[in-house]
């Protein structure tokens, strides 16, 4: 990113968006993430910026498009950040062409608004091997996403090549988002992407060794608490963010020195 000076920042998408697996009891929807993150450190860098969050855990292309695509660019924003599409790539019964047309589509609404645009490839999550079709899908996905961003000038944050992730202490009690170690390390590498200075910084730091035994009772109760819940929740059609709203859905002015956890008390 060319200009470091003060703008307006759009975060647009779903839970990675959102901030899910980065708790944080006072912040909206009780999550801080990577998103929030960036915000402050583009104040730190410049004070002045303004930062809005519409993205929402869950929700699949045809509802960001529905719901985001307009209000993000009647925000006027200068940056724009957009991961989605990771939901329907793991819908089973979703056509890779289908998500890659949608994703296209809000792609090019985004980027006609002359604001730098930022694009996110996906992580393959090791969760189970029963997933292996779904991961050949986010390949392609990661393929698409690539081309897009060619294809439409946008900076990209390439997050299935990090290999930081394969720490699994970099992702939550549900396998599937990240920790707050792996928020804090995605943001730093958004800056980089943008050439903006920060002081974020990641320590390599490894979980104990776990047992056999152990290794299977953790299996056990990640299945119990979030595999079960998840599959009851396609089964009747709801999700985590049915009744949530975006975390910051009107722009806001980030203090430079303490961040947006100030406009939290």
């Amino acid at each position: 990113m060319a200009d470091h000076g003060p703008g307006r920042y759009v975060a647009v998408g779903d839970s990675f968006t959102e901030g899910v697996g980065d708790s944080s009891k006072r912040r909206p929807n009780g999550v801080r993430g990577w998103a929030d993150r960036v915000a402050e450190g583009l104040a730190r860098n410049s004070p002045g910026w303004e930062y809005a969050n519409l993205a929402i855990r869950s929700k699949r292309l045809r509802h960001i498009i529905a719901e985001q695509l307009e209000p993000a660019i009647a925000m006027n924003p200068t940056l724009i950040t957009l991961y989605a599409g990771g939901n329907d790539v793991m819908d089973f019964g979703t056509k890779i062409a289908d998500i890659l047309d949608n994703y296209e589509f809000l792609v090019g609404r985004l980027a006609d608004t002359g604001a730098t645009l930022v694009l996110f490839t996906g992580y393959d999550v090791e969760v189970s091997p029963i997933l292996g079709p779904l991961r050949r899908k986010n390949h392609a996905y990661n393929d698409g996403v690539r081309l897009i961003a060619v294809r439409y000038g946008a900076l990209l944050v390439d997050y299935a090549t990090f290999t930081a992730y394969a720490n699994s202490r970099m992702w939550g009690p549900d396998r599937l988002h990240m920790s707050k170690a792996g928020h804090k390390y995605l943001a730093a590498k958004v800056l980089d992407v943008l050439t903006v200075p920060h002081g974020i910084t990641h320590q390599e730091k490894r979980k104990a060794t776990r047992g056999v035994r152990q290794r299977a009772r953790d299996h056990r109760v990640w299945v119990t608490d979030w595999v079960l819940p998840l599959v009851g929740r396609k089964l009747r059609g709801t999700t985590l963010g049915d009744t949530l709203g975006p975390r910051w859905p009107e722009p806001v002015r980030v203090p430079p020195k303490k961040g947006l956890k100030k406009l939290t008390k």
